[in-house]
């Protein structure tokens, strides 16, 4: 697949102030993360798994290529570090799958059959509903 190590190397990251409450302590420490990555100067990765990944992730990725993610659950900047590497990576590895092809069968022919027998039995319950005419 691909060197995660090497591709750790290539991540470059940003410390923010995070948003919302958090009292006098929120003003004083950039606990939120923003993981910024470079995938068309990317070297770990190959070309094909660029365009596979460009493919699969057009909504992610910025006009120059870069993805970025951000994670601001923690308060320890180094436990959102830990968070966005890790859906970084699994992000990634999801991006990269590719699915099977799907190989088209044909219906048995006893599927038919019990479909048909099926109508065939609701038909006539439907019939033996209507009133006789007798006359």
């Amino acid at each position: 697949m691909f060197n995660e190590e090497a591709l750790l190397k290539e991540l470059n990251f940003k410390a923010i102030r995070s948003s919302g409450s958090g009292g006098q302590h929120v003003n004083k420490v950039s606990s939120k993360i923003e993981l910024l990555f470079d995938l068309r100067n990317s070297l770990v990765l190959e070309e094909e798994q660029k365009e596979l990944i460009c493919k699969n992730l057009r909504n992610k990725l910025t006009k120059e290529g870069l993805l970025i993610l951000q994670c601001q659950e923690s308060r320890s900047q180094h436990r959102n570090k830990d968070i966005v590497i890790h859906r970084f990576l699994d992000l990634l590895k999801t991006a990269l799958e590719v699915p099977k092809s799907r190989k088209k069968t044909k219906v048995p022919k006893s599927v038919k059959e019990k479909r048909l027998q099926n109508k065939r039995n609701s038909s006539e319950k439907k019939a033996n509903r209507k009133k006789l005419d007798i006359e």
